[in-house]
């Protein structure tokens, strides 16, 4: 994980550009007969806040500029100069930026649908392959830049009007380069926020983004500090260059194929720029800010990364007020270069029409049903933010973008989903390791191969295989029955084998192999966001074979062990936790009910199982509970369907499934202290927790250590990992139980 975003950092201090016909050089300022000044704002990644401090200096000396160009955070920060952005408007919103989420770019757990969430308790969300005519095909990058693209709408005021670069007052060149050709792009015209985006797609990293037929990366690549963009576009004749990029990593830190790719890109971007530099005259003037300590993924110093180039700056300022205009002179020249406007008198805009454009799979409902904005009303734009982000959250493209556009004396509001070019059809993965002291090691590895969109209503087709300490195969179509998909039908067929212990006190006696069979048919309803109701029919059956151990099945009558089950299912899924493992607030609450109505030799019967969660943060440390029952509202539950209590915060002390009966209830309260948090890139906590745990067997089918309530202690360590949650604990329990734990990956 930390070389991956060490790979990151490194990186985002890239940047690229691809030649292209100079432009004539602007006369100089007949009146002022002053010289032409370009500014160039290199390539760092989160270095490249350091050009905040200089333009800050730059505005107090006075010193005008004629054209602006810029690099990967370089673009970023002169494309907001560009669009009107004053340095302190810029601090402000560097300041008010979640940086650690802005490269997370699927929303909050809560703003996903309940279909979203269930895949991803499932199945790996990095594990996505495309599987397609051409083949398996991987996503271009590990973040699509989402969430970076609606930050930079929401900076240069999009929500205003579509921001174009050649509508600007001030001249703006922004650097990408060709991913195909590897050639330079500079782009001085089209879409101010597509060229911001382009010009920060770190290779791997950042998805390249399609512009004008070409696919367009970080131009830090070819060309960090574009020296020569502002000369051919504005005749400068004096250049002042802010050099932020990062040097060359030491000997120790150049480990493993992440480590060797960082450096390599590094050595790129370090020799373009010494091309650059050897064009400098003695006119120009090179700034390179005292940024040692700080890397290309350490947003969150952005504001120390601003105060050094700031202090840059004033080391130069005797040569800058040799450039500075008179107080009237440069109120006049910022009115037309258009800095400052932090007061934009444009009217908040009116909507008239919303456009849903580009789909080609997907019924524009899909999309439409997360859209709260509404034509004839002002436009929203934080909820039109968040409304996309839910869009984007189904997972079915690589973004959803918008923009305003004018059609007569009308405004329409585009909405632009782009749909994955590497689907419809999905590999998917999983992983888990479970490994106790009571019980031994298991594995898992499982794989589902995902076939969406088979109807414009977005009816899906999920294949799954398991194959470990359990295997099995399911088959699942998820069908939507209208455009909004609030009402569903679900079939499934599955069949599986499980390894099942049988305790006698604190003794596991009997290993069987279950065989499971289980055919399902339900019909659905999605509450919004809160989540689902379903209700329907299910057949199951269960088969078992002894394994090793004592013979339960021969000491008892005959099917003690084995099911046919047959009767209807009803159920409840609520879930409004901030994120699937480890949240930090929120809660979440589920039911199920099943009612056997085949005869059976345990009569008739019914299975209920409640389960309620909620978890809340004061500061670092988190607190959460969990209570569940589980029990037969009607008859005696079968062992096959017996409750069971035991494992990692599930009574801890005790092996997992150890205590079995009619009845179980169960809870918990923990407490959480956060250690430490996952790098740039990657989502999650390191976590220090301790949890006390009670349970009660009503109607034991075992022999337990001891009737009644039964408690537990666990102490854990816990956190995200890249296979999923990973749990390293010990479990105390009644009667001198003990168990430890190390569990990584899905569940």
């Amino acid at each position: 994980m930390n070389g991956r975003a060490f790979c990151l950092g490194a990186a985002l201090a890239a940047a690229l550009a691809t030649p292209t016909p100079p432009v004539a050089a602007a006369e100089p300022d007949a009146a002022t007969k002053r010289p032409r000044i370009g500014l160039v704002l290199g390539g760092g990644g989160a270095r490249g806040a350091a050009h905040v401090g200089v333009l800050e200096v730059l505005e107090r000396a006075r010193v005008p500029v004629d054209c602006v160009a810029g690099t990967s955070m370089g673009a970023l920060v002169a494309g907001a100069w560009a669009a009107g952005l004053s340095p302190e408007l810029m601090r402000r919103e560097l300041a008010a930026a979640d940086w650690a989420d802005m490269f997370q770019d699927d929303p909050d757990y809560t703003e996903r649908s309940t279909r979203s969430k269930w895949l991803a308790q499932r199945f790996l969300p990095g594990s996505e392959t495309g599987i397609t005519a051409r083949g398996a095909v991987t996503p271009p990058g590990v973040v699509s830049g989402q969430k970076i693209k609606l930050f930079f709408n929401r900076l240069v005021r999009a929500d205003r009007g579509e921001r174009r670069i050649e509508g600007l007052p001030m001249p703006l060149s922004i650097v990408a380069t060709d991913i195909v050709t590897g050639e330079r792009v500079v782009l001085r015209d089209g879409s101010l926020t597509d060229a911001m985006r382009a010009s920060m797609a770190v290779p791997g990293l950042l998805a390249p983004l399609e512009l004008g037929g070409r696919r367009l990366v970080d131009g830090g690549l070819v060309d960090n500090l574009p020296l020569r963009e502002v000369r051919e576009r504005c005749g400068a004749d004096v250049v002042i260059a802010v050099n932020v990029g990062s040097p060359p990593l030491p000997a120790d830190q150049i480990n493993g194929l992440l480590g060797i790719t960082a450096q390599m890109v590094v050595l790129l971007t370090e020799q373009n720029v010494s091309a650059s530099l050897a064009s400098l005259q003695s006119t120009d003037l090179y700034l390179k800010p005292d940024l040692d300590g700080i890397t290309a993924a350490d947003f969150q110093r952005h504001a120390e990364a601003a105060d050094r180039g700031r202090a840059a700056a004033e080391a130069l300022l005797p040569r800058l007020q040799a450039l500075a205009m008179t107080p009237p002179a440069y109120a006049a020249w910022r009115g037309r270069a258009g800095i400052g406007r932090e007061d934009d008198p444009t009217p908040p805009t009116r909507v008239d029409e919303i456009e849903i454009a580009g789909l080609t799979r997907a019924h524009t409902g899909v999309v439409q049903r997360w859209i709260e904005q509404q034509p004839g009303q002002v436009l929203d734009t934080r909820t039109l933010q968040r409304d996309l982000l839910r869009a984007y959250g189904d997972g079915h493209y690589e973004r959803v973008d918008y923009a305003l556009v004018r059609s007569g004396n009308r405004t329409v509001l585009r909405v632009m989903p782009v749909e994955k070019s590497w689907g419809p059809d999905y590999l998917r993965l999983a992983l888990k390791l479970d490994s106790t002291l009571a019980q031994g090691s298991t594995y898992l590895l499982r794989a589902g191969y995902q076939k969406t969109w088979l109807n414009r209503l977005g009816g899906e087709l999920l294949v799954v295989g398991e194959i470990g300490s359990t295997s099995g195969a399911s088959v699942e179509w998820y069908q939507p029955l209208e455009a909004r998909q609030r009402v569903f039908m679900d079939l499934a067929a599955e069949h599986r084998r499980d390894r099942v212990d049988y305790f006698f006190g604190d003794r596991r006696i009997s290993q069987y192999l279950a065989r499971r069979t289980r055919l399902e048919a339900v019909a659905g309803v999605n509450i919004g966001l809160l989540g689902q109701l379903r209700a329907g029919w299910r057949d199951s059956r269960v088969r078992n074979r002894l394994e090793t151990g004592f013979d339960i099945a021969a000491a008892a009558p005959q099917g003690l062990l084995d099911l046919n089950a047959r009767g209807w299912v009803l159920a409840l899924d609520f879930d409004q936790r901030d994120r699937q493992f480890f949240p930090r607030q929120g809660w979440s609450l589920s039911g199920h009910l099943f009612a056997n109505e085949r005869e059976s030799a345990f009569g008739e019967w019914q299975r209920a199982r409640l389960e309620a969660r909620a978890v809340w943060s004061l500061g670092e440390t988190v607190l959460a509970t969990r209570a569940s029952w589980t029990g037969s509202p009607r008859g005696e539950l079968p062992v096959a369907e017996a409750a069971r209590l035991g494992g990692l915060l599930n009574l801890s002390g005790f092996a997992s499934g150890q205590l079995l009966g009619d009845e179980v209830g169960y809870a918990h309260l923990r407490a959480e202290r956060i250690l430490g948090r996952a790098p740039l890139g990657l989502r999650g906590d390191l976590r220090l927790g301790v949890a006390l745990e009670a349970g009660r067997v009503g109607q034991p089918y075992t022999r337990q250590v001891r009737d009644g309530w039964l408690r537990s202690l666990a102490v854990y360590l816990g956190g995200e990992s890249p296979f999923g949650p990973a749990y390293l604990g010990l479990g105390w329990g009644n009667g001198g139980s003990f168990n430890a734990y190390l569990v990584i990956g899905a569940p």
